[in-house]
């Protein structure tokens, strides 16, 4: 999903310090400048002591040199561009993205030489820097650097920062550019293969059904317009009784729909990091949302809050262009986080007036009461699929006592009593529910469900009795 784009445009050039002036200036005397300072200040001081006329000078001038250092690099007028590049400018996590700088020489005058640095969060790696010879004018200088994130969000690159230094190396002054970019680590993705999961029947292909504008000019139903309508399409009678300008409906096709629930709460989710179980169930559903999508469903995802993407204003809430829309839902799920909340209820309001299609919930951990509320989606929707993640699964305690992630899936301890009997009443309320553990993968877990609600391998007392598999 990730796509390179353009470079930015350069920034304004970068300018002196002003703020202090040259007392500002002095603060960027190197540890050899304030030496030299001080060897003369120390000198001068001994000449005046000894009576030595030559001592002095030797003072004044190893006391001088460094602060007209200072005076020539304050009066620098190099004028100097820079812009950044992102290759690509949304990544999946644990994957590289390459930046590329490039500084411009503006002025009339070669540059010294100069130190680039650009701010990057500790969390993409080492900050970079580079040492750039003389830039000739109207010149320029292209360099680049790789950054990798295990954890997703987005994150500021920049500003550029230059530094200029003399060539006795008695003072540095740093110059900063405003501009910044930024990163987005997304949810890694992973392909999942095609399965008929019930609410797959008002999709495309040749089950696809259409909802039908009226066409009497009676009975037309109108909407307000949109800019880029086809103008022949108004329809006046209307326009004149509603007082704006209105439009006939198109005939639409009507398209199978996907609820995708994510489980934000804090309190269901235990341990942090890449390998946690929350993080699993973000990838998992940015994973089948992207998957829904190339497959020609609405897909829309919510979340325990009763918040919705895309928003009221998409075609009933859901996402129906897979090109722009992936990305979205994408942006949205690398900056989800933990929620305060303690129930599902914002999210059964949310579904309770939807029309029927499939939802896929992944869950925390559960008790009877949350159970309860996840049941009664099932009476809404033409399918639902629940892949219910138990936290003490996916940490276990080391020799120093520290919580590290469980990858063995045959040391695993049995599931608590609370989340087995949430898991036996979504069952017996009509879900196909799924446990997960640490180390499972997601398709095989996509082809295992498909499996439980056709009937084949369903699950039987073992399984509910939280037995290893």
């Amino acid at each position: 999903m990730a796509s390179q784009v353009p470079a930015a445009p350069p920034a304004p050039p970068a300018q002196p310090p002003r703020t202090g002036g040259f007392r500002t200036a002095l603060g960027g005397l190197t540890t050899r400048g304030r030496s030299f300072v001080a060897a003369g200040v120390a000198a001068a001081i001994c000449a005046y002591v000894l009576g030595q006329p030559d001592l002095l000078r030797v003072g004044l001038l190893l006391a001088v040199l460094p602060l007209v250092c200072v005076a020539v690099l304050y009066r620098t007028r190099y004028r100097v561009a820079g812009s950044r590049r992102l290759s690509p400018s949304r990544v999946p996590a644990m994957s590289e993205a390459r930046v590329h700088l490039r500084v411009d020489n503006v002025s009339r005058v070669p540059t010294g030489l100069l130190m680039l640095q650009d701010r990057v969060p500790y969390v993409l790696g080492p900050r970079p820097r580079f040492v750039l010879d003389r830039v000739e004018p109207g010149g320029h200088r292209e360099v680049s650097y790789r950054v990798r994130s295990d954890l997703r969000g987005r994150y500021p690159l920049g500003p550029l920062q230059l530094r200029l230094s003399d060539p006795f190396g008695m003072c540095e002054l740093t110059r900063s550019f405003s501009a910044y970019d930024t990163l987005t680590v997304v949810p890694k993705v992973e392909p999942l293969p095609p399965v008929r999961l019930t609410g797959q029947a008002n999709g495309y292909g040749e089950s696809r059904t259409r909802a039908l504008a009226f066409a009497g000019e009676d009975d037309v139903i109108p909407r307000g317009y949109r800019h880029g309508d086809d103008l022949r399409r108004v329809h006046w009678r209307s326009t004149a009784r509603y007082g704006e300008l209105m439009v006939r409906r198109e005939e639409q096709p009507h398209r199978a729909r996907c609820t995708v629930l994510l489980d934000t709460r804090e309190w269901a989710y235990f341990g942090s990091g890449p390998d946690s179980a929350f993080e699993w169930a973000v990838s998992a559903a940015a994973s089948v949302s992207t998957h829904m999508l190339e497959r020609g469903y609405a897909v829309r995802l919510l979340t325990d809050t009763g918040t919705s993407v895309p928003g009221p204003e998409g075609t009933g809430g859901f996402a129906g262009d897979s090109s722009d829309m992936a990305g979205v839902l994408l942006d949205t799920l690398a900056v989800v986080g933990h929620s305060d909340g303690r129930t599902l209820s914002a999210a059964y309001e949310a579904l309770r007036t939807a029309s029927e299609g499939l939802i896929v919930a992944f869950l925390g951990d559960m008790d009877e009461e949350h159970a309860t509320s996840v049941a009664r989606l099932r009476q809404r929707t033409g399918g639902a699929v629940a892949f219910v993640l138990d936290s003490d699964d996916w940490v276990a305690t080391d020799a120093t006592g520290r919580m590290v992630a469980v990858t063995d899936a045959t040391a695993l301890p049995q599931a608590p009593e609370g989340t087995r009997a949430a898991v036996r009443m979504l069952r017996e309320a009509g879900w196909t529910v799924v446990e997960v553990r640490a180390g499972d993968a997601l398709p095989e877990l996509w082809q295992q469900a498909d499996r439980y609600r056709s009937g084949e391998n369903a699950p039987g007392p073992q399984h509910e009795a939280g037995a290893t598999r």
